[in-house]
């Protein structure tokens, strides 16, 4: 920076725009013969940084004028103390207020020199000798000069940097705390005269209780002090001393406002602590145990304060056990809020959007909800409060720290709005106002940056402040979990082991002292992750009481917990997302295929707070991700490894959805299908890329089965058929032993083992069956179809379609075996009773020894086998002529059977009704068990969870499910019984 003094010998050039710069800059002996006077620069330099160099050098005229004969003396002592010059400037530069007492006290001057901080152990001494003795009138104007001086003194240090940046920074925290004091000294001076005009001071003990901003430590410059009285004795002088208590203070430093004591300003202005005790405890609000939250004694008898403390502090961390104590808090935001004009929402500082207010409730609400249980929250402080918070988990420590940051900035621009006046307002400038906007960033300590101006880098950090606050505000106020945990009882927070013990059991855990020993081991420590799970487990361990298996939801929570200790965003998500709280505990407390996968895919737990992003996309494109993504892998293993990661991410995600009722049977299976085929398809393509580019053949997979009608379910194996066909130049012996390398190649590698559920591709249902080859050539599948197909082939065949490989072979494969599956003219009636004796066979020999056939979903009465051969016998006897019938899909099957009068619609209703609820069930079996099965459960926790997952709610008799279930499938068996054995 260029030395003014050097270039130039106009004032300007210090900011100094007024028309008598220049006159009052010689009157004060620091400016001569056009230029700055020796050893002024200093100065001069000063007062450039001053918030309004104008308006500072005004004041320094005014007070020149004020000390007459005396003035060299401050001359003198600003051209030579850095202290004082910073100090004396920037009260004078920032407010007119502070300007005038200066003018009036202007051998006060003195109190700003020195490098001594602020003293506010001195404030009640000073204040208090001040006034000793004297009463009314003469009382009030001592206590008002010398309240006014140590707040000036408070403001110059405050504001001392910005004039001068290598004099000290005293943070916002600092400063309030200073103006708390001053105002908790005044409160005790005024006290003091207060007893001695009663003349009865042993008649009677009285308490002042600080409470707002003022028992937080937080005060502004200009405010109200809310207090509460408790007194003793005679309650009639009590009321007499604090009623000229609130005048002596009202006249000569701020308003007393005691509004807030029971009842308000209807209420008896004093009251004894049972009158408090009783008032809080049969009718005090919402609002005022949040007011109580910052109470703190700081006048008059020590005792009774303590003793006040101890009645009320109680009450105030058991108001969040009230009824709709969170939904009640909430509103009262938003009448705040609603009061404040709407041109005047965006700037004002206090009760607006963004604004103050927003950090306050937001931090009491969470105060009041966690600080039940955790005594390190039990401070009055918002800026302390945030960072005790942040620290013990309930707020991110982002969050906090921004929080903290944007409520500092809010302050300091509300300090120096009222300093500049003295006079209370929270009103920010008009984004036209540039002369209003400029001083105020300039008292804020901004200054320009490349082509903003410091009005335009104020209003831009303000409406940054203001946006962060809000959506903070709404994210933490909002926050689901935070109405969740505050259902929890008080009582259940704070419990012994024997208590925790009974609790649980009467929750329903059926072996309480295992539960208690996984919450120990989730909470043990002291650590930030202990402290989250502290605040979490609570309200999970209620929502895992309403699941099926409470025991089992909390093990595997432990279980994910740790897996996922290191993940740094697992229990940020939990505490910051209500709704993956309550579906993961849902989840965990329902299935064990669930907690299995999300150790290995903990991607998926973030989208248990967008229901669109789990329901997901269209199940018919749900694989086109996943062979991008496997594309991408040159190498055969990571592609597969790939491919499988991604199924376990795919199958965790229509799990959850499944589970959580938010997608159809049908949508769950097509797409468990899809994520099939996907795999296959990939993991085909990676083993083709990995041969080489030497091809003599081209490949093409068959789906077969569910694979084939896109009915598969989480434990369904693939059937497939593998075809190829030798290129150009090639022998079927070199196309065969390509192809047939490929196809064991993705065998192995899908079928290899893994945590996560089987991925078998099963080639049974080929010609021959395990005795024929793995692969045959096109034409070896049309030599063999015309010669030696049975029956039960051509049944097999209905549901095949292609899924991988060379999709022109595909093709023509269909287009082969179509005369084979929809045969001309039907069955006749040896092909007919065939399928009728295999069907009784399978019902003879497969269904496994000791199996119920009422409850088993795949072959027993009316279960899975017994629609899908009937609707297969109706394709092959009449799909060559009802081109509808030719679908691998069961369901389009017999709606394709009803359609052409071939099925009567009851009937059909009925076979429907079985098939997806035999394909839910087993489906259910898998969710409970992590593992497959046909046969459902008849007792037990099982019984229960798959009675949950098939929509049964909470608390109704299991047993009615099965009854249901049995009811479904023998109505399907007397359908069955008629259209395929007696048609």
């Amino acid at each position: 920076m260029s030395d003014p003094s050097r270039t130039s010998a106009s004032p300007a050039r210090f900011g100094l725009t007024g028309p008598r710069s220049e006159e009052q800059l010689q009157a004060t002996g620091w400016w001569s013969g056009g230029r700055p006077a020796e050893g002024a620069e200093p100065v001069l330099f000063a007062l450039s940084r001053s918030p309004d160099p104008d308006l500072a050098l005004r004041g320094v005229d005014r007070v020149r004028e004020a000390l007459g004969d005396q003035w060299p003396d401050l001359s003198d002592a600003v051209r030579s103390d850095p202290v004082l010059r910073g100090r004396l400037l920037a009260v004078l530069g920032s407010s007119t207020a502070l300007s005038d007492f200066l003018v009036a006290n202007a051998k006060r001057w003195r109190l700003l020199a020195g490098t001594e901080s602020v003293d506010v152990e001195r404030f009640t001494s000073t204040l208090t000798d001040a006034v000793a003795g004297l009463r009314d009138q003469e009382a009030i104007r001592v206590l008002r000069l010398e309240y006014r001086a140590l707040l000036c003194l408070v403001a110059a240090e405050d504001l001392a940097h910005v004039v001068d940046p290598d004099l000290p920074f005293v943070s916002y925290d600092d400063v309030a705390s200073q103006i708390s004091d001053l105002a908790v000294a005044a409160l005790r001076a005024a006290l003091s005269v207060a007893f001695e005009q009663t003349h009865r001071s042993d008649e009677c003990a009285l308490s002042v209780i600080a409470m707002g901003k003022c028992g937080a430590r937080e005060l502004n410059y200009v405010s109200d002090v809310d207090v509460v009285f408790v007194g003793d004795g005679d309650i009639g002088v009590a009321t007499r001393v604090a009623s000229t208590m609130m005048q002596i203070a009202g006249q000569a430093c701020f308003e007393v406002d005691a509004a807030l004591r029971p009842e308000g300003k209807a209420g008896a202005l004093v009251r004894t602590l049972d009158g408090h005790a009783s008032y809080y405890k049969r009718w005090a609000r919402t609002w005022e145990f949040q007011a109580l939250l910052k109470a703190r004694p700081v006048a008059g008898d020590e005792e009774l304060g303590r003793q006040y403390l101890e009645v009320v502090r109680p009450l105030v961390w058991t108001a969040a056990d009230r009824d709709n104590f969170v939904p009640d808090v909430q509103a009262m935001r938003r009448r705040v809020e609603d009061h404040v004009p709407s041109e005047l929402v965006r700037r004002e500082l206090k009760l607006g959007r963004g604004g103050l207010r927003d950090v306050e409730f937001a931090v009491q609400l969470l105060q009041l909800v966690h600080g039940r249980s955790d005594e390190a929250l039990r401070i009055t402080a918002t800026t302390q409060a945030l960072a005790v918070l942040g620290k013990g988990g309930y707020v991110g420590r982002e969050d906090a720290v921004d929080f903290g940051r944007s409520y500092r900035f809010l302050r300091t621009l509300e300090h120096r709005l009222q300093l500049q006046k003295m006079l209370r307002t929270h009103l920010f400038p008009a984004e036209d106002d540039t002369a209003a906007l400029r001083w105020l960033a300039r008292a804020a300590g901004l200054s320009a940056e490349g082509r903003l101006s410091e009005g335009q880098v104020l209003l831009a950090e303000f409406r940054k402040h203001g946006n962060q606050v809000r959506r903070l505000h709404e994210k933490l106020f909002y926050r689901p979990l935070l109405e969740a945990v505050a259902n929890v009882p008080t009582e259940a927070l704070r419990l012994t082991t024997k208590e925790a013990v009974a609790r649980l059991a009467a929750l329903g855990y059926a072996a309480p002292d295992g539960a208690l020993r996984h919450i120990q081991a989730l909470t043990a420590g002291m650590s930030r992750r202990s402290r989250i799970q502290g605040a979490l487990l609570p309200l999970l361990l209620d929502l895992f009481a309403t699941t099926p298996d409470p025991d089992g939801g909390l093990l595997a929570y432990r279980k994910v917990s740790e897996a996922l200790a290191e993940t740094p965003w697992y229990l940020r998500l939990l505490r910051d997302e209500g709704a993956v709280v309550q579906r993961l505990a849902a989840l965990l407390g329902t299935s064990k295929l669930v907690p299995d996968l999300l150790v290995r895919a903990p991607e998926v737990l973030p989208m248990l707070a967008d229901t669109e992003a789990l329901v997901g996309r269209d199940p018919m494109t749900i694989g086109n991700p996943l062979r991008s993504a496997v594309a991408r892998h040159n190498a055969l293993e990571r592609a597969v490894a790939a491919a499988r990661s991604l199924r376990r991410q795919e199958m965790l995600r229509i799990a959850s959805a499944d589970l959580l009722e938010l997608v159809t049977p049908r949508t769950v299976c097509v797409s468990l299908s899809e994520v099939w085929v996907a795999v296959l398809q990939a993991a085909l393509d990676a083993a083709v890329r990995a041969a080489g580019d030497v091809r003599p053949a081209r490949v093409a997979v068959i789906g077969m089965g569910r694979l084939g009608g896109r009915e598969l379910g989480y434990g369904s194996d693939a059937d497939v058929l593998f075809v190829c066909e030798p290129v150009e130049g090639a022998t079927d012996g070199e196309a065969l032993r390509y192809a047939s390398s490929l196809a064991e190649t993705v065998r192995r590698l899908l079928s290899s083992p893994s945590q996560d559920p089987a991925l078998l591709v099963d080639a049974d249902l080929r010609p021959e069956g395990r005795q024929g080859p793995l692969v045959r050539t096109f034409e070896s599948y049309r030599a063999y179809y015309a010669q030696w197909a049975e029956v039960w082939e051509a049944q097999a065949l209905l549901r095949a379609r292609p899924i991988a490989g060379d999709e022109g072979l595909g093709e023509r494969f269909m287009e082969m075996v179509d005369p084979i599956r929809y045969p001309e003219g039907g069955l006749d009636a040896t092909a007919v009773r065939e399928i009728r004796r295999i069907k009784a066979r399978v019902d003879a020999e497969r269904l496994p020894r000791g199996a119920d056939p009422s409850t088993h979903t795949k072959l027993g009465r009316g279960g899975l086998a017994d629609v899908e051969w009937t609707v297969q016998l109706l394709q092959l006897q009449h799909a060559h002529a009802v081109p509808a019938l030719r679908t691998p899909s069961t369901i389009q099957g017999i709606d394709a059977g009803t359609e052409a009068g071939l099925v009567d619609a009851g009937d059909a209703a009925e076979l429907k009704a079985a098939w997806l609820m035999a394909t839910r069930a087993r489906n259910a079996v898998m969710l409970v068990k992590g593992k497959p099965g046909d046969q459902l459960p008849t007792a037990g926790r099982d019984l229960a969870a798959v009675a949950a997952v098939m929509g049964h709610r909470p608390g109704t008799d299991p047993g009615e499910f099965l009854d249901e279930y049995r009811r479904t499938t023998r109505r399907a068996r007397a359908v069955v019984e008629r259209v395929f054995y007696d048609s």
